[in-house]
């Protein structure tokens, strides 16, 4: 079994693979000469699977997983998860904003007896809006879902072969790495390290990639949005009949009498875009129960160059 497989999915920054493979061989040799470098290929339209090829040809310890398509982040993960074999399998991003040298760190932290150590970026290099609709996502994140996940904490890290192995027996569509290996309960470490400037080109996460994964990650790990749903269907039912009450009091009296249709209209709209709120919340786990039963699989290979197995 090899000693450490380090997983990366690839997707729009070719010109930052060569230099990550060069400090990632670096750092590695002050460890071990037992190990892989997994680059998954999702897909990327400005050419990095040539640039995979490349290092492929030139060094063997580097497995290329071409995916047929884009399949995104979490998926890439994932196949590079289910292929390494490594004793210990490190997560991180190929833009080096996660600094390679620091594997030698997380590796040094693991040996003391944790099972998953995670990294925590000192000083982010993300925009301010980037920063302030992660820590407020994750708010609202970690009041709806078991557990509790910070912000801070992005997907570099380590993890002993048992939990990977566990991580992959989890047959789930949107299974994010990060947040179910702390769901897992398994002895955690956390390190701060600074991150680093992207090597090349911009986040290929745009505001309705980050919104439509924040909904999948919700709504694949939680049901309290539909209990919420319920409960404040219930809250505007009863200050509905409340009001309707009041009115009828009023009109038998001789105090007042219901005069237009402002107020009817205004409820109308109201319970409407309520309702069309709760069919929707309820629509999208009903899709992801859809997505479930297809049972297809959540990634395709191509092909993968420097085939260990």
């Amino acid at each position: 079994m090899l000693k450490i497989s380090v997983v990366i999915p690839v997707y729009g920054c070719p010109g930052a693979l060569k230099p990550l493979h060069e400090r990632l061989t670096k750092t590695l040799k002050k460890i071990t000469d037992d190990y892989e470098i997994i680059l998954v290929n999702d897909g990327c339209p400005k050419n990095s699977w040539e640039e995979i090829e490349k290092l492929c040809a030139t060094d063997k310890k580097v497995v290329g997983i071409n995916l047929s398509r884009n399949f995104g982040q979490i998926h890439s993960t994932n196949a590079g998860m289910e292929y390494s074999s490594g004793e210990y399998v490190i997560l991180m991003d190929c833009d080096l904003q996660d600094r390679p040298e620091a594997i030698t760190d997380l590796f040094d932290e693991i040996k003391k007896g944790y099972d998953i150590v995670f990294v925590k970026r000192k000083d982010r290099k993300d925009s301010p809006l980037t920063m302030f609709l992660s820590r407020n996502f994750y708010k609202v994140y970690n009041s709806l879902v078991e557990g509790y996940y910070d912000p801070e904490i992005g997907n570099f890290s380590i993890a002993t072969r048992r939990v990977v192995d566990k991580y992959n027996s989890i047959k789930e569509s949107n299974r994010s790495y990060i947040n179910v290996l702390s769901w897992m309960g398994y002895k955690t470490s956390t390190l701060e390290i600074e991150g680093d400037e992207r090597e090349e080109g911009r986040s290929s996460y745009s505001f309705s990639k980050k919104i439509n994964l924040a909904i999948d990650m919700l709504t694949s790990q939680s049901n309290k949005p539909l209990k919420l749903l319920a409960k404040f269907g219930i809250v505007i039912a009863i200050i509905a009949f409340l009001y309707l009450l009041i009115q009828v009091v009023l009109f038998i009296v001789g105090q007042g009498a219901p005069e237009g249709w402002t107020s009817i209209i205004a409820s109308i709209f109201l319970m409407g875009g309520f309702m069309m709120a709760s069919i929707g919340g309820v629509g999208i786990y009903v899709g992801n129960i859809f997505n479930e039963t297809k049972g297809r699989p959540e990634y395709i290979i191509q092909e993968i160059k420097n085939d260990r197995k």
